[in-house]
């Protein structure tokens, strides 16, 4: 087996160039330590990697994180402060608090399931059901479903499960200038059109996108001062309520495409060079979580990290990347897409 953080002969670092980097990254259980001029953030959202990781405390003032059997709760400390941030000031808005699901690994990188992107630290997936306010078990934030906001077999939003509060919440998100961009479900775009009023500058962050009805993914930009850390081109800047969104509610999106095989998984030689220095890295101790214990974690060979991945895939991940290519015309592809057609959930 590969021994990470050692470098090792060349045959071990000849594995590793030909092991799917998702291996080699869902194998490390510690952050690496932060980079010489705290670069942390290095690459694309869905192709990079993280050096000085924060984790996410599994409980908070106002958020509980979700699913800790993945070990997916790191972040840059920018991410971190603002999910802080976001949950207490979401509850001024009347949001009881936030139900946390995936930030990144430990060190980032691409993931052995569910996400194209989350690799540099700047993504995070925030629930849309509102935190209870007793302390959720172990048990239940594995297992308690992410509920849809849609009708039953409709792309549409359902009143009863989508509200002002919700709005709020997303609208509030999209106030920091740190967000480049939220992910949601047509449908809740469209509810969000409908309501924003006079002031429509937040709506260009709001991205259409497959999946997203069940939780909405926060992206930050880059840092400054993190050179190797790479944005996608921006959003247009009008509001996306025009014929970007209709395009998304039309029968277009949605019509199956013809079964292809998946693109082969990223290796280590498709990342950005650093991130073979971060995966290498010595492991770092991670600090005590706020509540006083240490977190747990889960271990890749682990059956109830394999069945819990398994089982719970579908319900409040992001789409894989195998939809990132559905073929549009080129006129809305620009709009939808943005320069290069980097949108990445």
């Amino acid at each position: 087996m590969l021994a990470i953080g050692v470098v090792g002969a060349s045959g071990v670092r000849a594995t590793e160039e030909s092991t799917p980097a998702k291996e080699l990254f869902g194998r490390v259980h510690a952050p690496a330590p932060p980079m010489p001029g705290s670069i942390r953030a290095i690459g694309l959202p869905a192709r990079g990697c993280l050096a000085g990781a924060v984790a996410l405390p599994p409980d908070g003032p106002y958020w509980q994180a979700m699913r800790p059997s993945r070990n997916r709760r790191f972040g840059h400390p920018r991410l971190i402060a603002l999910i802080e941030r976001l949950a207490r000031e979401a509850r001024g808005d009347g949001w009881p608090g936030l139900l946390v699901g995936d930030l990144a690994q430990p060190r980032g990188g691409p993931m052995l399931s569910g996400h194209a992107s989350h690799q540099t630290g700047l993504d995070a997936d925030i629930w849309l059901s509102p935190s209870p306010e007793r302390r959720l078990s172990e048990e239940e934030r594995e297992t308690l479903p992410a509920p849809s906001v849609l009708r039953e077999g409709t792309r549409t939003v359902d009143p009863e499960r989508f509200g002002p509060a919700h709005i709020a919440l997303i609208r509030r998100a999209a106030s920091y200038p740190e967000v480049a961009r939220i992910f949601v479900h047509p449908g809740i775009k469209q509810v969000l059109c409908a309501v924003a009023g006079a002031d429509r500058a937040w709506l260009s962050k709001i991205r259409p996108w497959w999946g997203h009805d069940s939780h909405f993914h926060l992206r930050l930009r880059c840092p400054e001062n993190e050179p190797l850390c790479r944005d996608q081109e921006p959003p247009p800047e009008d509001d996306g309520c025009g014929a970007e969104l209709a395009w998304w509610l039309s029968e277009e999106p949605w019509r199956p495409k013809p079964p292809t095989p998946p693109p082969p998984p990223l290796t280590l030689r498709e990342l950005p060079p650093e991130c073979r220095s971060v995966l290498r890295a010595p492991r770092r101790r991670e600090r005590k979580a706020a509540s006083g214990s240490r977190p747990r974690v889960a271990h890749s060979g682990s059956s109830l990290v394999g069945a819990r991945l398994g089982e719970l895939a579908d319900q409040d991940e992001d789409v894989d990347d195998t939809e990132q290519e559905q073929e549009k015309p080129r006129q809305v592809q620009s709009a939808v897409l943005g320069v290069g057609g980097d949108e990445q959930s």
